[in-house]
């Protein structure tokens, strides 16, 4: 459907999260909005930045200086933690401002910028998780086979964010400032009909005008998390605006299968081929007694470390992205009244997955503890080989001897 009857014209809707307006005498007004739920709102947001920012940097600094030879998987894992970095820095400080403020106040480059920063940073992370899984599915599948060298890693990080940069275009071709929801006259019924259009993991929540303008012809006000304002021209919206309906479709539908389903299917698959190859090779040396037992276990732990880190990844995102699937196709299936706190936890939760990385790489890597306390305390001396096991993030010094077990290239 087209707005105002133009069947030219695609439905705007924002890109950068924006919670409805609603008028005091809307039937579906909820308190929630108010006092201790905005300020819990704020309090965890700005929560959630920091520890991103703490942690991320931080696991940055600890794989940077690490005493190992620095490895593929180290340097995947410093991708994912500047992608998440970059999600504190241009994701939530915009998100919170604009949700609460419920108007764009950062310009048109900003407008433009910041969702395709969010979208590209977000295309980053999950493609580091891929590549960190196929490279544990080459070196436990086939250990004898190629192995991605540290300039090889150096190149696929170049590729991912030109992937990245490319599926996040569309954002800087179709973003505009516009006051056009504040400019409508409220004699106007509200289009109930109108599908918005929505970039799938991109912290925006799909809104038709009729969710955030006031549509009341009793009052000029809109409402926002704070207070009552009244509307202004002045005042604007940061917009997708595409060229037809079709294309917004086609584009949301490519984001979820590029960002979500067909990365996660892949990592799904790669992991179940190594933890069943583990599983034979543990059988084998347990039957053989052999001391490369321990190498295993380090092995297993590392995949374990792996596994959390996308398990968590997916479901963080898992509910945001329902939620984007449902707004999209069929807008009436989300209840009204609580639309503003539906989004906010998905949202909110979806964020999280930025602190969680460090937290699993932390508990699970225990190079990690004594890092973080020689870092603490300022230690310059070597660390104590006694209080922390010693192994590389890649398993290419901790596989099974290649001569202690015939070679299988199958599962």
């Amino acid at each position: 459907m087209s707005f105002s009857g133009n069947e030219n014209q695609a439905s705007p809707s924002t890109t950068a999260p924006t919670l409805p307006f609603s008028s005091s005498t809307s039937p579906h007004f909820q308190p929630w909005e108010e006092g201790e739920t905005t300020m819990c709102l704020v309090v965890w947001y700005s929560l959630t930045m920091v520890l991103g920012l703490v942690g991320n940097i931080g696991l940055i600094c600890i794989i940077a200086r690490r005493r190992e030879k620095v490895n593929v998987t180290g340097i995947f894992i410093c991708n994912l933690s500047f992608s998440d970095i970059l999600v504190c820095v241009f994701c939530l400080p915009f998100t919170v401002i604009y949700t609460l403020m419920d108007h764009w106040v950062f310009g048109s480059l900003l407008c433009r910028l910041v969702p395709f920063i969010q979208c590209a940073s977000v295309t980053v992370s999950v493609l580091s998780l891929v590549f960190i899984a196929l490279e544990r599915h080459q070196l436990i599948i086939n250990p004898s086979g190629w192995k991605p060298s540290i300039s090889q890693a150096y190149m696929v990080v170049v590729l991912i964010w030109i992937l990245a940069s490319f599926t996040s275009s569309p954002f800087l071709a179709f973003q505009l400032l516009t006051s056009e929801p504040y400019n409508v006259t409220m004699s106007q019924p509200p289009l109930h009909h109108q599908a918005p259009s929505q970039a799938y993991l991109n912290a925006s929540p799909p809104q038709p005008y009729n969710t955030y303008k006031n549509s009341s012809a009793l009052s000029n006000s809109y409402h926002t998390l704070f207070s009552y304002a009244p509307a202004s021209p002045h005042m604007e919206a940061c917009l997708e605006h595409w060229p037809s309906q079709q294309h917004r479709l086609a584009y949301t539908t490519w984001l979820l299968l590029f960002q979500y389903c067909g990365p996660l299917l892949l990592v799904l698959l790669c992991y179940v081929r190594v933890f069943v190859r583990l599983r034979h090779r543990k059988d084998m040396l347990d039957r053989a007694r052999t001391p490369e037992s321990h190498s295993m276990t380090h092995s297993r732990r590392i995949n374990i470390m792996l596994v959390a880190l996308i398990t968590a990844f997916a479901l963080c995102w898992l509910p945001l992205t329902i939620f984007n699937v449902v707004s999209d196709w069929n807008q009436e299936a989300l209840p009204i009244c609580h639309h503003n706190l539906l989004f906010s936890l998905c949202h909110l939760l979806a964020m999280a997955s930025t602190c969680i990385n460090p937290i699993i790489y932390g508990f699970l890597n225990s190079n990690f503890h004594q890092e973080v306390r020689e870092v603490l305390l300022h230690c310059r001396c070597s660390p104590v080989e006694e209080g922390c096991e010693r192994f590389p993030m890649s398993t290419v010094h901790m596989e099974v001897s290649r001569t202690s077990m015939p070679q299988s290239n199958s599962v």
